[in-house]
């Protein structure tokens, strides 16, 4: 038999690259073309197939007739020739098959992400990955760099820190997600999705998105609606809060003001209602009774939130309101995941209760990760209740406390 060494020449090279290309897209291999042959290639050819005369430049070779002009010196065919000149033959049908799969596999652990699960808004962001596509076409790339997006967004909202410094905590460099940086885009893409709103343009409004989560957030500027709040010690934050809680007045709190307070243990449970003229309607009803209350005023400040994970932390808990419209429910979704309330007055039977023919449309519906039928539920009825509404139910639930 021959050496299959002596088949690896120049004039034969592109018969057999040609070869490669068809056995490693998994279909059946019938023919093979070949265009544009030289003279000492056709002549190859020709004495390979054992021709009477040199074929064309361009040439239709049946692989059976190769496989047999190569098995009466070789013992095999042209496959297992192909194979010992340049080693075996990949399976590109089943790689493909294999990096579907991968892709597949990456969108739906992202869309199942515990971030993405806790705040159903994050949906869109990770349809929006997708639609871009794998960045430089590897999947463990792109699954690298959404999970570290992820991480930057379960650690926030930060209290106040400059974003090189939550970037070095989280990812352990400072410049991980400076202004030019894929990070930080994907990021700002990420919370643009919470707030229903367009991805930032310009230097200023991606300032502003990141002061809203807390990065470089202004000490004065992140304020927090309070009422009822009277936390035993001596500390000023602590004795400022029974002052106003006694006179039965609100008070606003400042990120700076919470900033090393000491602990605001208020009682066992404290209620958030979204907008201020429903803590204005208690503080009416109860004066200084006024059970704890924290309005976060709409989309929750670094200051509320700081606030509401100490009261917690406090063993307070957290009892959450809001409008029920498209908004509000990604409002109290954030609430939820990142302070740890739960819902109060927010289910299916509450708002269809409440609900009339005539109000406000519902805007943009995401899922409410406490209740799988409050979504379609707003989106069939397309009608919010705004908080207001329900608010005579609301102050009747924070009598009983007060009794």
């Amino acid at each position: 038999m021959a050496d299959p060494a002596a088949f690896d020449r120049p004039e034969l090279a592109p018969l057999w690259t040609e070869l490669r290309r068809r056995f490693e897209m998994g279909s059946p291999v019938r023919t093979v073309r070949l265009a544009g042959l030289q003279l000492e290639q056709r002549a190859a050819l020709a004495d390979l197939l054992g021709l009477a005369r040199l074929p064309a430049e361009r040439l239709t070779i049946p692989v059976a007739r190769l496989d047999d002009a190569l098995c009466r010196v070789l013992g095999h065919g042209a496959r297992e020739l192909v194979e010992a000149l340049s080693g075996p033959l990949r399976d590109r049908a089943g790689e493909r098959t294999a990096a579907t799969v991968q892709r597949e596999q990456l969108w739906v652990e992202l869309a199942g992400h515990p971030v993405v699960r806790a705040q159903p808004a994050l949906r869109g962001w990770v349809a929006g990955l997708r639609r871009t596509g794998l960045i430089g076409g590897s999947v463990p790339g792109t699954r690298a760099h959404a999970e570290q997006a992820l991480a930057v967004l379960a650690a926030l909202p930060g209290d106040g820190e400059p974003l090189p410094a939550l970037a070095d905590r989280v990812l352990g460099d400072p410049h991980g997600l400076d202004d030019d940086t894929r990070l930080a885009g994907t990021v700002l893409r990420a919370l643009a999705a919470l707030h229903d709103e367009p991805v930032p343009a310009d230097a200023q409004r991606r300032r502003q998105l990141w002061a809203l989560h807390g990065v470089a957030a202004d000490e004065l500027s992140a304020t927090v609606l309070v009422a009822g709040l009277a936390p035993p010690g001596p500390g000023a934050l602590a004795t400022t809060l029974r002052t106003w809680a006694g006179a039965g007045q609100a008070a606003v709190v400042t990120l700076a003001q919470l900033r090393g307070a000491a602990e605001l243990a208020v009682g066992p449970a404290v209620h958030v209602v979204e907008n201020p003229s429903v803590l204005a309607m208690a503080v009416r009803r109860f004066g200084a009774a006024c059970p704890p209350l924290v309005c976060p005023s709409g989309w929750p400040s670094t200051a509320a939130i700081l606030l509401l994970r100490a009261l917690r932390g406090a063993g307070g808990e957290l009892r959450y309101h809001g409008d029920l419209d498209g908004e509000g429910l990604r409002i109290a979704a954030y609430v939820i995941d990142k302070a740890g309330a739960v819902p109060w007055r927010m289910s299916t039977a509450d708002y269809v209760d409440a609900v009339g023919d005539r109000g406000p449309p519902v805007g943009r519906v995401t899922e409410a990760p406490w209740d799988p039928d409050l979504a379609p539920a707003l989106a069939h009825r397309g009608v919010s209740v705004p908080e207001e509404r329900v608010a005579s139910l609301l102050l009747d639930d924070l009598e009983l406390l007060c009794r």
